[in-house]
């Protein structure tokens, strides 16, 4: 018994202490950003696509969001001296030229500012939502974006699971991984390439419909303050300039 148990140890020992050098040297291989994004097919470039879009729509509406924001800090107080003095065509001058959403708001109210309180509320009400419609254009493409592309996401799961049992069913060695692994690299890729452009892309709508809040805010409340302004000014004599 025990003879055979020690002719026998050595075969165990090497079964157990032999490791194929093939699969070491595959688990050493390391797979790059890009070799990943291969691997994802055709989906892969759908979602850069929608990444280049998102990103491009991100800068432009940040950069206009800027733009809205640059007056004066003195502008306010600069169109009530004009009202008080009567020069409104002076003041109705410097909200065209500083044509942020405030001062075109401002300068609609400026032009009737001889109605009565609720007739310049409607009018700032109006001139408002013509700027909330100027400032979110292009943020429902964004939202279109972040909906879609975890969507793409998983249609490429979907197809690359569909791939893999495919090749899995015509194959001659059902059990053999190479034949899965193609499929199940895009499967595995677009999920996550999708999740990624969605995910950033839902921090920078969340971005921007926070900062477009914010200069429908300030445009409110500067133009809800000309409104008092005008209703307790005095009467200003309009003064002709030569």
């Amino acid at each position: 018994m025990y003879p055979y148990l020690l002719q026998i140890n050595p075969s165990l020992q090497d079964s157990i202490n032999y490791t194929p050098t093939g699969s070491v040297e595959q688990l050493t291989q390391n797979l790059s950003v890009w070799d990943l994004t291969l691997k994802g097919g055709w989906i892969m470039a759908i979602l850069a696509l929608l990444s280049i879009l998102g990103i491009y729509l991100f800068i432009a509406k940040v950069i206009e969001l800027r733009m809205a924001t640059r007056e004066d800090r003195s502008f306010l107080d600069r169109i009530k001296d004009y009202v008080t003095t009567g020069r409104t065509d002076a003041a109705i001058s410097l909200c065209e030229h500083t044509n942020t959403p405030s001062s075109r708001v401002i300068a609609r109210l400026l032009t009737r500012c001889e109605r009565s309180m609720n007739d310049k509320i409607a009018v700032v009400e109006n001139a408002g939502s013509v700027e909330a419609g100027r400032l979110q254009k292009g943020m429902p493409l964004l939202a279109t974006i972040v909906a879609a592309a975890p969507m793409i996401g998983f249609l490429g799961t979907v197809t690359g699971m569909v791939r893999a049992f495919f090749d899995m069913a015509n194959s001659s060695n059902a059990l053999d991984v190479s034949v899965l692994s193609s499929g199940i690299y895009e499967a595995l890729v677009t999920t996550v390439g999708g999740l990624i452009v969605g995910i950033i892309m839902l921090f920078a709508y969340n971005y921007l419909v926070a900062r477009i809040n914010n200069v429908l805010n300030s445009v409110e409340e500067k133009a809800l303050n000309m409104i008092d302004f005008l209703q307790d000014a005095p009467e200003a004599t309009p003064r002709t300039h030569s």
